[in-house]
């Protein structure tokens, strides 16, 4: 589910409608956290759809570590890519700010950390070498994507929370215990399908 402060809007003709801050979000804010009503697509069930259908289920969702493609039942399949992202993924199934979003401003994350099935191209944004978003970069840039969240967690039991509540309860006491800094914040390379990995043990 998406943050309530935030909207549907349309960002140009080449890339279509994206999701935007109706209000302040500060950094440390749970944006985007999966939930109860968001639906997982076994591979088999989405290889077995029409084309159409196909193209659309891959578009609009990502994978988690079993290879399930997750639908997000709001605006939340609308967030945008960005290199230079405002949210980033966890390893406890939740999104966060890791810096303040204005009133106005996108929310965009790095569609790195999705284990997307092909690579794309991407425009060059100011400051940063990447021009292609891969299925391995989870491997590549997990440290960088970890250390960003890591800066925003102090700020997690400081800042308004309306999505805490959908947190699954696995991770909850985890997650105050990171933003307490009694315990070490676990790697969003634990959220990685290796579907190589996968591929062998269907060989075999």
């Amino acid at each position: 589910m998406m943050h309530p402060h935030t909207r549907l809007g349309f960002v140009n003709e080449e890339i279509g409608y994206g999701v935007f801050a109706t209000q302040f979000i500060p950094k440390g804010t749970i944006v985007w956290v999966l939930d109860d009503l968001d639906y997982k697509l076994d591979e088999a069930y989405v290889k077995s759809l029409d084309p159409l259908r196909q193209k659309q289920v891959r578009k609009y969702t990502f994978r988690d570590s079993e290879g399930k493609y997750i639908l997000c039942w709001d605006i939340g399949r609308f967030v945008n890519h960005s290199f230079n992202a405002n949210c980033i993924a966890t390893a406890y199934d939740f999104e966060i700010a890791v810096r303040d979003i204005h009133p106005g401003e996108e929310l965009r994350d790095d569609y790195g950390c999705l284990n997307l099935d092909e690579t794309f191209d991407f425009p060059p944004e100011e400051g940063v070498l990447r021009t292609k978003v891969t299925p391995d970069d989870l491997l590549n840039y997990h440290q960088e994507w970890d250390r960003l969240v890591l800066e925003a967690m102090p700020y997690f039991n400081k800042v308004e929370q309306p999505l805490k509540h959908l947190i699954d309860r696995k991770y909850i006491d985890k997650v105050n215990a990171v933003a307490e800094g009694r315990e070490l914040l676990d790697s969003v390379l634990v959220t990685y399908y290796d579907r190589y990995k996968k591929l062998n043990l269907s060989l075999n």
